[in-house]
């Protein structure tokens, strides 16, 4: 088990950029892919990114593809979603989970068994 925390949400311009980090603790980080995952109100749950254990393969949505860079910084045990060019509609809360899915296909929530609290991104017009 793992346990992971997300920071960097704030409000910015559309345009504008952040980035988000997800603090993950436990022994076993080299061996789990970290995800992103994101809900605007009265919508789904919707697959964001996801960076593979060995942090060499990335998986992206096709909304945020070219627009945002997952990676991941072992030795500090965090990964990082960078956000440019950002838009209204990415305005929602932002959850980061961890899966030891080795797969090739990370955009179910099913695959992941740790998930953190969220952090409310908002963009502004």
């Amino acid at each position: 088990q793992v346990q992971l925390v997300e920071s960097g949400g704030g409000l910015v311009q559309a345009g504008g950029s952040l980035r988000l980090s997800c603090a993950v603790s436990g022994h076993t980080f080299r061996d789990y892919a970290v995800g992103w995952f994101r809900q605007a109100p009265g919508k789904e749950y919707e697959f964001v990114a996801a960076v593979a254990a060995s942090g060499v393969n990335t998986y992206y949505a096709d909304s945020v593809k070219g627009r945002f860079t997952i990676s991941r910084d072992n030795a500090k045990n965090t990964v990082y979603v960078q956000m440019n060019s950002l838009k209204p509609e990415d305005t929602a809360v932002y959850f980061c989970a961890g899966t030891r899915y080795t797969g090739d296909n990370y955009a179910r929530a099913g695959l992941y068994d740790s998930w953190g609290q969220g952090t409310q991104v908002t963009v502004s017009s």
